[in-house]
């Protein structure tokens, strides 16, 4: 093959000037405009492969089977060549890759072609006439380690998303992330990289969204609709900036065979679950059109508070279209648009059963993507990106709602715009870039007390009826405000490459105006050295960070009209967040088909962000505190197919403190008392779980057919538990078991302040039930919690709510590819 080309931050605050770099961003920039507009495969971790087949004359050859693996990356595609003999294959993570082409007439080809660049990699393949007598014996090249990566990257790709173990609707990009070492879930699939709180920005496509993305603040993102999943905990491009816990790229799919294809799953389970998913593409010419549909539901949405998972059904659904034009093969323009919904109810705790209470909220979102990309010659590329969204979240109460009657309807509309200009020379690949990102955002909450026994003595609302709200006076309130949430950054950054030498340096500016104005410059830097004779990767990283706050509810709860709600109050305006992380680590690899992947890690964090949570709704405020000191070591030993056996074992070591006072938020009675009071000291961060294990070992047991299994273990988050002091412990816990059941009090450990361990094992069995070059259908069954274990995730009081995870399940996908 010839190729051509829930706690609350540490740490000092570094300013500089970018000086000239941002003067020569800026020209770059208007010459990006010329153009057009916006979002492509602008990913730091993907590249492009645009391969030609031919046989030994030259001619083109058509139809070619062209099967595409990476056993680092859980890539494995056939695709086939155009008539023109050519093939090209987006959005491929860095890496290497073994094409093999397998043609009747022909002998086999094999060769290995390395992805490490985001300008295309042209790559040719020459086919020899077949020997009838000859025997070709195909050695695997190694694809299981790139060795040009600066930094760690974990990646699921499309092997493992197709042979996923089931999610409750909602959750399946969630569910595949938080199988990775370093991140855990509290209620509600909220992800947690590394300690951060609502930190975690998806990146679809190469459009940043930076809003929380879980199932009780917005739509799902569907895992059949993507092909591969790029996690970044740890030295981070300077491109990402504003959520910086995680950044999870998403590269959904898309096949350039010609003609029409696609995908259709059933799916179905316990909890009266069902589902069903829907993707066709056309590609014609220099032209692809696809749309996607999905629908969902089921009677356990959320976590439940209780084990009898009181009100908790869902539904959930997306469509999307896209179009793409190659107008030359240095130019392509990409246009999507999707809508997505959710419909759900708030789960009961038992008192509010028998009240006869009902919450629902709902979820709407509407977005447009546009983008545009120019390859200015074989060492240059520019593309633009643009991006208009509307997003919606309302709350309902019924009459017999308590504690309070809570209405809520919050809604944004964004516009976004990005660019880049890539430049490949000699060993570098020069990347500078803005981003503007213009949020606005609108709130409007209103509630009535209806059970002030419930609040203490600060609260306004300690008499009257609730059979003329009207007169309750201070026991309701209403809140309408909106304002912009204005964001800008520029970057660069550069990916150099020397012999087994890789870093990938970079600084970035970020301006963030909201209620505050502030400002801030981060170098990042990340540097990995390839070790061939013994398969070892050493790699290191540094990433000073800038994270704004989240904007959920931040206008009321900052708002002066809040002080009517108590007597005693604390509010604070929320900084944004800014600190260091370090990382040190390895990857090495053994026989070519087990991979080790070891990190310590340790985040320095000042203004550490956390949220405030009422009662067990899905509303919450942001607060932060002093600072954080995050630290821990992650493993992960993955085994590629060998013997029949693949698979994948995990372990993450989180150790983490927050230190007092509180520094942004709003806080009401004796949640303010205790914030003014509490001005040192620290505490363990509500995502400190010291051990988590997630692992699954698969078995093939015949060409059609494999079995899986499953294990999860977590040694428990902490919590906060306080007793009235004219009470012994032990009837404090009595009357906890009153609300949340003697089942769920069983699981807590109250001297250490800690949730018990909890094991789990899944199963899984998968069958090809039919197979042809034209149709593939696939059957899936999947156990999950076989130990059915009572899951407590989070337990708490009235402000910080209770989350139990699934008992004992099951499910049935049924996936036909076409």
């Amino acid at each position: 093959m010839a190729r051509q080309g829930s706690c609350k931050s540490a740490g000092g605050i570094g300013r500089s000037s970018l000086g000239i770099g941002i003067q020569f961003t800026a020209a770059v920039l208007l010459a990006l405009f010329a153009f057009g507009v916006t979002a492509v495969y602008a990913q730091s971790n993907t590249g492009e492969l645009r391969l030609k087949v031919t046989d030994a004359s030259g001619a083109a050859i058509a139809k070619a089977p062209v099967t595409l693996r990476s056993e680092g990356n859980q890539y494995n595609n056939t695709l086939v060549t155009n008539d023109a003999g050519q093939l090209d294959v987006t959005r491929l993570a860095f890496g290497k890759y073994e094409v093999e082409i397998q043609q009747k007439g022909f002998a086999l080809f094999s060769e290995t072609v390395e992805i490490d660049s985001q300008l295309p990699t042209d790559a040719s393949a020459v086919l020899q006439v077949s020997s009838v007598a000859a025997q070709v014996t195909v050695t695997t090249n190694d694809t299981l380690i790139n060795p040009d990566q600066a930094g760690s990257v974990n990646l699921v790709g499309s092997s493992n998303i197709e042979t996923r173990v089931s999610s409750i609707p909602g959750r399946s990009i969630q569910d595949l992330v938080n199988s990775q070492p370093g991140w855990l879930y509290e209620g509600n699939a909220v992800l947690h990289p590394r300690g951060s709180e609502y930190q975690t920005q998806f990146v679809v496509d190469g459009v940043p969204l930076t809003d929380n993305r879980s199932p009780s603040f917005g739509p799902e993102l569907e895992a059949d609709d993507v092909d591969s999943i790029s996690i970044y905990t740890a030295g981070i491009p300077a491109e990402y900036g504003r959520k910086m816990g995680g950044v999870v790229e998403l590269n959904t799919l898309e096949d350039t065979t010609p003609g029409f294809h696609g995908e259709a799953v059933l799916s179905g389970g316990s909890f009266d679950t069902a589902g069903a998913f829907f993707k066709g593409q056309e590609v014609w010419g220099k032209n692809t059109f696809d749309f996607s549909a999905s629908g969902d539901a089921t009677a356990h949405y959320l976590n439940p508070v209780v084990t009898n998972n009181f009100t908790n059904r869902g539904t959930i659904g997306d469509f999307s279209v896209g179009y793409e034009r190659d107008f030359t093969p240095n130019d392509r323009l990409t246009m999507s648009v999707r809508h997505e919904l959710s419909r759900y109810e708030l789960p009961n705790e038992t008192v509010q059963e028998q009240a006869g209470q009902l919450q629902t909220a709902d979820n709407f979102e509407t977005m447009g993507i546009i983008s545009y990309q120019h390859i200015f010659s074989s060492h240059a590329v520019g593309d633009i990106h643009a991006m208009v969204r509307d997003n919606s979240n309302d709350f309902y109460s019924n009459a017999n709602s308590t504690p309070v009657i809570l209405t809520q309807h919050n809604w944004f509309r964004e516009g976004y715009v990005r660019g880049t200009f890539t430049l490949n020379h000699g060993h570098s690949e020069w990347k500078v870039g803005f981003e503007s990102d213009n949020t606005f955002l609108n709130e409007n909450t209103k509630y009535v007390i209806t059970d002030a026994s419930q609040y203490d003595d600060s609260t306004p609302c300690q008499s009257g009826s609730i059979d003329d709200p009207v007169d309750l006076g201070p026991c309701t309130f209403q809140f309408i405000a909106n304002r912009p949430d204005l964001e800008q950054s520029a970057f660069i950054q550069d990916l150099y490459h020397a012999g087994n030498w890789t870093i990938n340096a970079g600084v970035r500016w970020d301006h963030y105006q909201l209620l505050l104005n502030r400002q801030a410059v981060d170098p990042r830097f990340a540097i990995s050295r390839y070790f061939p004779s013994t398969g070892i990767l050493l790699h290191f990283s540094y990433d000073r960070i800038f994270q704004t706050p989240s904007f959920e509810n931040i206008l009321y709860s900052s708002s002066p009209e809040v002080t009517a709600l108590s007597s005693d109050f604390l509010r604070l305006p929320v900084e944004p967040s800014e600190g260091d992380y370090y990382e040190a680590g390895l990857t090495k690899a053994f026989a070519g088909k087990l991979r080790l992947d070891a990190n310590y890690f340790r985040r320095l964090v000042s203004n550490y962000a956390d949220d405030d949570q009422i009662d067990n709704t899905t509303i919450s405020f942001p607060i932060a505190f002093r600072n954080a000191v995050l630290y821990g070591a992650e493993g992960k030993l993955e085994l590629t197919p060998w013997g029949g056996f693949s698979g994948f074992l995990s372990y993450s070591y989180i150790v983490g403190n927050v230190w007092n006072p509180v520094t942004g938020g709003l806080f009401l009675g004796d949640d303010a008392d205790a914030a003014e009071t509490a001005t040192s000291g620290h505490f363990p961060d509500s995502q400190d779980q010291r051990n988590t294990v997630r692992g699954r070992l698969r078995y093939q047991v015949a060409p059609r057919l494999w079995v899986a299994g499953g294990i999860q273990y977590d040694t428990g988050l902490p919590f906060d538990f306080e007793c009235d002091p004219s009470l012994t412990q032990q009837q404090c816990i009595a009357g906890e078991a009153q609300i949340y059941g003697q089942d769920v009090v069983n699981r807590i450990n109250f001297n250490r302040g800690r949730i018990l361990p909890s094991f789990q094992v899944d199963a899984s069995v998968g069958a090809d039930i039919y197979k042809s070059e034209r149709f593939n259908v696939h059957l899936q069954a999947d156990g999950e919690n076989l130990t059915n274990v009572i899951d407590v995730i989070d337990f708490g009081g009235l402000f910080s709510g209770n989350a139990i995870g699934p008992s004992r399940s099951f499910a049935l996908r049924l996936q036909t590819d076409f």
